[in-house]
């Protein structure tokens, strides 16, 4: 099942259409979804009834299954389930100066590394642009929830799970000639 995040503000639009909602809607629930980083129930102006079925048919599709937090409430480290499909881990950093999140661009890694335990369970998928923006999304609602020490917005994005730069690269076979 696709999450609302995988749609497009077109796609959007059809989908609310064809439940019998002016197009007018998808508007707003775009701007709540994309720049308030709002959930459902917190979207005054939806009315209750279109709230109950994006939720029950366009999930968000971003449940934290585990969280902790470090360095005095600066640092949140969670366990994200996307889509209802993949596990991945999501940390939001509050600097001073900046609010820096690190989102999965993979569930799993392909690289196999014995230290990690990433690697040791594989690459099991590439994650949607959806689930990707997700993440993103996640991690700018709970921006503000970071100690008043660091600002209250989303600055910046680091992907992880992108697996080794140079997978897949071949070296050149030495010929042996000089």
């Amino acid at each position: 099942m696709p999450t609302v995040y995988d749609l497009t503000r077109e796609q959007l639009t059809d989908r609310l259409v064809t439940w019998g909602e002016p197009a007018y809607r998808a508007k707003q629930v775009w701007r709540q979804l994309w720049t308030r980083a709002a959930s459902y129930e917190l979207m005054p102006d939806i009315p209750g009834g279109l709230r109950e079925r994006l939720a029950a048919d366009l999930p968000l599709g971003v449940e934290v299954l585990t969280e902790r937090t470090a360095d005095r409430g600066a640092t949140r480290k969670a366990l994200l389930r996307l889509g209802g499909r993949h596990v991945v881990e999501a940390v939001l950093m509050g600097y001073p100066d900046r609010v820096t999140v690190c989102i999965s661009s993979q569930a799993g890694c392909a690289m196999g590394c014995t230290f990690c335990a990433t690697g040791q369970m594989g690459l099991q998928n590439n994650l949607t642009a959806g689930e990707i923006s997700a993440q993103a999304v996640w991690a700018r609602r709970e921006s503000v929830k970071l100690p008043d020490s660091t600002p209250q917005r989303l600055t910046s994005v680091v992907f992880m799970g992108m697996g080794e730069p140079i997978d897949g690269y071949l070296l050149p076979a030495t010929t042996g000639a000089a």
